[in-house]
């Protein structure tokens, strides 16, 4: 016989990807926004994005001791994703320092990839935010690059919705360009890396939300002032690459929905009623330390089990 019986544990499900196929899935997703983030800001995006990128697979490398510093390419992903919630022109020193911080804070301090409780990029940002809030919040206008207030310090009618849907708009890196966005989470769709429930039930509330709390006038008002509540800021980055990590959110179908409406719900809850104008990376890690709790409430009974 020329086939061997091969006896291992369960389970049996075999697939052909791995964590380094669906982390260059991620990446290819990424570029649009990213290509969007160096066409409007220029050399100091495309800086902004290597030295975030490169920081953190270093310091993966360093910290697992393998010489190939792309690794499983969780790292790359962490550090893109981080240069997409920074600031265009932020000190090189500061994004050196975000990669850093993604990666051991955000990470390894937790075991590594699988066991982070809380999105690593995300928990990088909320960290330079706190310690230098001058360089996060400095914003500049696309191609001039001069200083100018993002689209949620302003009233919505400072921008079109054109402008917004393109991009071309004061914003973070890779957050700006509704239609690169949606572009690269088409592949993640196609490839099944991520499902509707998340990002529509985060979109969907905050299109909801700003319905009825974000304009006043008319049916069309409201429309409007809905619309650019999904348009302006972080909202489809965060929906559509942030909360569907599959590592920080639920994976029970269920789950996902309510998590999906938790992060619509405190995004706007923030915006609306809170201190700061955007409250999308807020919003995310409070549900990140939720998903446990949300899993375990949502796990299906078993066949045959009875509720006690």
């Amino acid at each position: 016989m020329d086939r061997k019986l091969v006896v291992s544990s369960s389970p049996h499900l075999k697939t052909t990807e791995s964590v380094q196929s669906v982390m260059i899935d991620v990446l290819v997703a990424l570029f649009p926004a990213a290509l969007a983030g160096v066409i409007f800001f220029g050399a100091p995006a495309l800086i902004t994005m290597l030295l975030t990128t490169v920081s953190a697979m270093v310091t993966e490398a360093i910290i697992l001791r393998q010489k190939n510093i792309f690794g499983d390419g969780s790292a790359a992903v962490a550090g893109l994703l981080l240069a997409m919630v920074l600031p265009p022109t932020v000190p090189w020193w500061l994004a050196v320092i975000g990669g850093i911080t993604a990666i051991v804070i955000g990470k390894q301090v937790f075991g590594g990839i699988g066991n982070n409780i809380f999105n690593p990029a995300l928990v990088a940002r909320a960290i330079l935010m706190a310690s230098w809030a001058t360089h996060m919040t400095t914003w500049v206008r696309p191609v001039d690059l001069a200083t100018a207030a993002t689209p949620l310090a302003l009233d919505q009618r400072a921008f079109s919705f054109i402008n917004l849907f393109v991009g071309a708009v004061p914003g973070c890196i890779g957050e700006t360009s509704a239609f690169a966005l949606i572009l690269g989470a088409g592949w993640l769709f196609y490839k099944g890396h991520i499902t509707w429930r998340i990002p529509g039930g985060f979109i969907g509330t905050v299109f909801v939300m700003g319905f009825f709390f974000g304009g006043y006038g008319g049916a069309m008002a409201m429309f409007s002032a809905g619309l650019f509540h999904v348009l302006a800021g972080g909202v489809m980055l965060g929906a559509l690459f942030m909360a569907t990590d599959m590592v920080t959110s639920p994976v029970t179908a269920k789950g996902q929905l309510i998590f999906g409406i938790g992060c619509g719900l405190l995004t706007m809850l923030i915006r609306i009623f809170g201190a700061f104008p955007e409250g999308v990376m807020f919003a995310i890690l409070m549900m990140n330390a939720l998903t446990p709790l949300i899993d375990n409430k949502t796990l299906p009974r078993k066949y045959g089990e009875v509720a006690k």
